[in-house]
């Protein structure tokens, strides 16, 4: 069966091929407005769902004339950084994301993400929410200067990417590491087993030197078989 990422994220790109199958990437791209009245685990599950649905929606038939959707699990994932309740999504400038690291500094926030696999010869789908405590470190203004100027924050949520330079801003990580970086890779193997896809462990996860708690001990804990 073939897999599809629906996501232009490298970061996501990068984790998928760790789990050592073949995929195509089809960008999904929707309204990522977040529903009103709902948690951030539903909001980010529903996100993720509409990924899935818009990318499936768009694959061509598997031969000419056929009616019926080229065979394909496709994969979507949304991530959000929340601090006392409120989401940080993507900074919408240099100020939005030092705004945004300025408040998470010195400060235990969370990191949910949603993955999303929809099954098109049947439409059948799978949405799971994780999340994960990031904790981090009263760092200095200089600092975060020195990280806002690398420009890697430009297309993070929170503004930070712990597998890069942002990852020295962290002091410790409980839960997933790859949640953090946009796909909990334990969660997606589950899901993918679950419509039969036969998918060994990952490549473990390397976490930035100096990081603290269970995701600096080795890599995410594997999904159960």
């Amino acid at each position: 069966m073939q897999l599809i990422l629906a996501s232009a994220s490298p970061r996501r790109r990068e984790l998928l091929a760790r789990l050592g199958l073949p995929f195509e990437v089809l960008p999904a791209e929707i309204d990522e407005s977040l529903p009103p009245g709902v948690s951030v685990a539903q909001a980010v599950a529903e996100l993720a769902r509409r990924k899935a649905h818009v990318a499936a929606a768009r694959l061509g038939p598997a031969t000419s004339g056929a009616a019926a959707p080229r065979p394909a699990i496709v994969i979507a994932a949304d991530t959000l950084v929340v601090l006392d309740g409120r989401p940080f999504g993507k900074p919408l400038s240099r100020a939005d994301a030092r705004r945004m690291l300025s408040a998470l500094r010195g400060r235990t926030h969370q990191v949910v993400t949603a993955v999303a696999v929809v099954e098109t010869a049947t439409g059948r789908e799978d949405v799971e929410a994780v999340t994960s405590e990031v904790t981090m470190r009263q760092f200095e203004d200089a600092e975060l200067e020195r990280y806002l100027a690398t420009g890697e924050s430009a297309d993070k949520a929170g503004a930070y990417a712990l597998q890069g330079a942002g990852g020295r801003l962290v002091a410790a990580v409980e839960g997933s590491a790859t949640n953090v970086i946009g796909l909990p890779l334990e969660t997606l193997l589950c899901l993918l087993r679950r419509v039969g896809v036969a998918v060994s462990e990952p490549v473990p996860f390397e976490p930035p030197p100096g990081l603290r708690g269970p995701a600096a001990s080795g890599p995410d804990s594997p999904a159960p078989r």
